[in-house]
């Protein structure tokens, strides 16, 4: 197999370092193994799994929106369907459990059992698949199983990971050179590196509209990581939420201007030309569509392009260029951020491209007044991308 990313210790993250792990000489890999997760310059968590006889398992501390140290177990049959999941979550400095959840076949379905420490008990019988594993947000230990599974497949394979609701359908593909690809049916394909017995070294989700990088490290101490990482967040540290959410809202010339919107963070990456490639269609933001309400017609780029927009909700999408791009305005309202129609278009105008005189953390989207009418600005890291608007007589 292709070995392209040596083990690395976990010095960094016990520090509270936000950078990736440092390199250090390769080791034999144990039946125990440990994952650290990075978006940009932050740690989105650290895992320790010990596989098991007839399974996993696994502690992990996720920081994202707060720290949590969660526990796991999962015992599969030989033929490696499933017989039994568990995962409990509890707060690092307290101790306090704040959630369980288990699943378990019931017939050709499975029963999810989530517990809340403070509410109800909800059960929900979801549908079954063939050798499930468990679907995680930002925790990797289940695609250890799986990439191993891919590797001793020898070529594609389709791998279902079930969820509290239902069972995500991801496919898993091995290259002549020994590359594992891994793709979610939704965010996109992942570039695994593994060894021959198809331990997992590194995903690179940076295809993905995550775009997260899963590196394997000799060690970590999972609960001292938690502690940290939980002391951060009473300090007001957090990682907070991967992509929270905006709203703009502004009366200009008589017309009320909303945009609804995803806020990414920079995390100390290059963004426009980088995480934001030049030329290509961009969501204009994160996670839901990006949509523009107005109760009074438009005019946008009027000296130009002049792009009537009828009173009414629209999405926005982006096309960033290094000397501007366009931003399209389209009739589809509610999807999600990659689903997209060019035939829905209402129309397409230049964006004008400018520099800020301080780098902007937090993608935002303004709806300023200027001269006799106004301009809807896109402002992140050092660049701004704006057009001007009038409001329709």
């Amino acid at each position: 197999m292709r070995v392209s990313v040596p083990l690395v210790v976990a010095f960094a993250v016990l520090s509270g370092c936000a950078t990736t792990p440092t390199p250090s000489t390769p080791a034999p890999l144990a039946e125990t193994g440990a994952f650290v997760t990075v978006l940009g310059d932050d740690t989105l968590a650290v895992e320790r799994f010990t596989r098991t006889t007839n399974g996993m398992e696994a502690t992990v501390a996720l920081r994202a929106p707060r720290t949590t140290l969660i526990s796991y177990r999962l015992d599969l049959d030989d033929a490696g369907g499933l017989e039994h999941y568990d995962a409990t979550v509890s707060q690092p400095l307290t101790g306090e459990v704040l959630r369980r959840t288990s699943a378990e076949p019931v017939g050709d379905s499975l029963r999810v059992t989530v517990a809340e420490t403070m509410g109800e008990t909800t059960v929900r019988m979801v549908p079954g698949a063939a050798r499930p594993l468990p679907f995680i947000d930002m925790v990797h230990w289940p695609f250890e199983l799986m990439v191993a599974r891919a590797v001793e497949a020898g070529g594609p394979l389709d791998q279902p990971l079930f969820t509290e609701r239902g069972v995500v359908a991801f496919t898993s593909d091995v290259a002549p050179d020994g590359a594992v690809t891994v793709r979610h049916p939704f965010r996109g394909p992942m570039s695994v590196d593994a060894d021959a017995d198809g331990r997992l070294l590194m995903l690179d989700a940076g295809a993905t509209t995550r775009k997260l990088v899963v590196r394997r490290v000799a060690d970590v101490d999972v609960e001292a990581a938690a502690t940290r990482y939980a002391e951060h967040d009473a300090a007001g540290r957090s990682v907070g939420d991967l992509s929270g959410r905006g709203e703009t809202v502004a009366t200009i010339a008589g017309a009320t201007i909303a945009v609804d919107y995803g806020q990414p963070q920079m995390r100390g990456r290059e963004i426009w030309g980088a995480l934001v490639p030049w030329g290509e269609l961009w969501r204009t933001g994160a996670n839901r569509a990006t949509h523009l309400t107005t109760d009074r017609a438009l005019v946008l780029d009027p000296d130009g392009a002049a792009l009537a927009v009828p009173a009414g909700e629209y999405t926005l999408y982006s096309i960033p260029e290094a000397e501007g791009g366009l931003l399209i305005v389209n009739r589809q309202t509610g999807q999600g951020g990659t689903t997209y129609e060019a035939t829905r278009d209402l129309g397409r105008v230049p964006l004008t491209r400018s520099s800020l005189t301080e780098a902007v953390e937090v993608f935002t989207i303004g709806v300023e007044a200027e001269g006799r009418g106004g301009r809807l600005a896109l402002r992140w890291a050092s660049d701004a991308f704006s057009v001007p608007f009038a409001v329709a007589e």
